[in-house]
């Protein structure tokens, strides 16, 4: 590389919301540790064989902390014979014996099967087997429950196993005990599943130091988003949402209720629960689903923070409120720098939504090779484009680090590898990182920063339809509740933190997120059952009887467009 090569950042989103109910209760869905073992774990292997490669790497406080819990809950587990909060991991371990009734049984076999089939059920004859196995059951009798009731214990401890050998990430799989247990193909062992247990565990206990290290010897920048994953412009403002969608329905409550007291709480703890764990307080914010305001961004100027980013619409929004001329408006090029808002000092950064949807939802069904080579020549033709001028400029490629590897082969190895191989080597590319790029790329000046996030440009995925609405005002009521049991001193001190910390799970832009007709109903569902939980979770933590609203679903969905055309959230 030379001091004119374009500069690219690349940056992984690591994020899951509050899987438990409530506090201390049990992990309604198994998505933290299961990405833990596959991907968290991959995306780490990657960095560690490519030293040359840099990255940020951005962790939401709440997946810190459940991957922490989760390491905790399996070293009990394994040493002590405590069962775990996860009903797939005590089943697994034989603590919790496979059940006889047949729902629970054909529950088992439905949760064995989520995940991607064509990558991770398929490529294994020994578990395909048996999924078709409950397939034929199921398709030779109208009485299914009786059927799946015949089948034996080994059977569901064999689903069980091999779903968790199909999610462990490629560095793991090669390790000699996925390897025996994969060639064994069936008749798991209580000692089997012990040592597979052993390694889940041994993965996500090391996977927190592992990114820590890779901190420390200053090939990885590590950011955060604010802790429960809100989405902090509507926190402060819902006319927040008006900026891009002016004629847009709004909940009935005119504002969150001291909704930017509840936004710096997010970023506050967030930074403390970021520095428990890394031991440094990170420098850039990744706003949960890149949602950014003036008001948002004025809260980040007060904790002093260096960066922050959002998508490709929010910068054509404020290229448009901030007259920017029609050449720059409509030529992307202007995109890659990055820029001060006027009167701000956080520096903004914009997502390549071009580039970096070509990795999230493409390239999967590319040949490794032809994708890193259209990813690299993309690049090139900016570097080309900008000349000599190349180093004053940054491309920013943003994106989910988490779901989109079960689409690519073997979890995204060859493309990872052949894209970090490729971009630490390339002399026209310099991979960097957000806050070697504050410091060291020009900012270009931009008058207004417009209200948006990272979809759309806009609000959209979270508030300003029907279901999106009323789940706000579900929460809205709650906040309510919490605000009028504080006023009165009816809490203790330590009364006061649970409950504070529910209410920010129940802030979680990912309830928000799966509202709404267009979204599959199992997922609508299993999302929408916990936010209610959450939300009576808090209410009795507060000593308040939940209202009767709580029993009425938010929403119920029924739509197929999960995938389409944003971050792929698993269900």
């Amino acid at each position: 590389m030379t001091a004119n090569s374009l500069n690219v950042v690349l940056c992984w989103h690591m994020h899951q919301p509050y899987y438990r109910e409530g506090l201390k209760g049990a992990y309604h869905l198994p998505w933290v540790y299961l990405h833990g073992i596959k991907d968290y774990s991959d995306m780490a292997a990657h960095l560690e064989r490519h030293p040359a490669m840099h990255a940020v790497v951005n962790f939401a406080p709440v997946l810190l902390e459940q991957l922490d819990d989760y390491a905790q809950q399996l070293d009990g587990l394994l040493k002590h014979g405590k069962p775990t909060q996860d009903h797939m991991l005590n089943l697994l371990s034989g603590i919790e014996r496979i059940p006889s009734d047949a729902a629970s049984r054909q529950r088992i076999v439905q949760d064995c099967q989520r995940c991607h089939a064509p990558r991770m059920i398929h490529p294994y004859p020994a578990f395909h087997r048996l999924v078709l196995m409950a397939e034929k059951t199921e398709a030779s009798s109208a009485d299914l429950p009786l059927h799946l009731g015949y089948l034996t214990e080994q059977y569901f401890l064999d689903i069980l196993t091999w779903y968790h050998l199909a999610w462990l990430g490629n560095s793991l799989r090669q390790l000699p005990l996925a390897q025996r247990l994969m060639a064994q193909e069936k008749d798991f062992s209580a000692a089997d599943r012990h040592e597979l247990l052993h390694l889940i565990q041994q993965c996500m206990a090391g996977l927190i130091p592992r990114y820590r290290a890779l901190a420390d010897r200053g090939q990885v920048e590590l950011s955060m988003t604010p802790y429960g994953h809100p989405i902090v412009p509507l926190l402060n403002d819902f006319a927040n949402l008006r900026d891009a969608l002016p004629d847009a329905p709004v909940p009935e409550a005119p504002a969150y209720p001291d909704g930017a007291a509840r936004a710096r709480w997010h970023l506050q703890h967030g930074v403390a629960i970021f520095e428990h764990y890394f031991g440094r307080k990170p420098a850039g914010v990744w706003l949960s689903e890149g949602g950014v305001s003036e008001d948002a961004l004025a809260q980040l100027d007060e904790m002093n923070f260096t960066w922050t980013a959002s998508g490709e619409g929010v910068w054509r929004n404020s290229c448009a409120k901030s007259g920017c001329p029609d050449e720059e408006l409509h030529s992307k090029y202007a995109l890659f720098s990055p820029t001060s808002i006027d009167g701000f000092k956080t520096r903004m950064f914009f997502r390549d939504d071009g580039l970096s949807d070509l990795i999230g939802f493409q390239y999967s069904d590319w040949h490794a090779d032809d994708a890193v080579a259209d990813f690299v020549r993309h690049l090139e033709n900016i570097a080309h484009f900008f000349g000599e001028e190349a180093g004053q400029h940054v491309v920013s490629v943003i994106l989910d680090g988490e779901n989109a590897w079960e689409y690519y082969p073997a979890n995204g190895h060859y493309f990872l590898e052949g894209l970090y191989a490729a971009l630490s080597t390339r002399p026209t590319l310099k991979v960097t990182t957000f806050s070697r790029a504050s410091a060291e790329t020009p900012p270009k000046p931009m008058q207004r920063l417009a209200a948006g996030s990272w979809v759309y440009g806009s609000f959209s995925t979270w508030i300003g339809s029907e279901d999106k609405n009323r789940g706000w005002d579900y929460l809205v009521a709650a906040k309510q509740a919490y605000d009028r049991a504080a006023a009165v001193g009816k809490l203790n001190a330590e009364q006061l933190s649970l409950a504070t910390r529910q209410l920010a799970i129940c802030e979680g832009s990912d309830w928000f997120w799966w509202f709404g007709d267009y979204n599959p109903s199992g997922s609508v569902s299993d999302f929408e059952q916990l936010y209610r939980t959450q939300l009576r979770e808090l209410y009795r933590l507060l000593g308040v009887a939940p209202p009767a609203m709580l029993d009425v679903p938010v929403s119920s969905g029924g739509g197929t467009a999960e995938n389409a055309g944003t971050m792929r959230r698993n269900t």
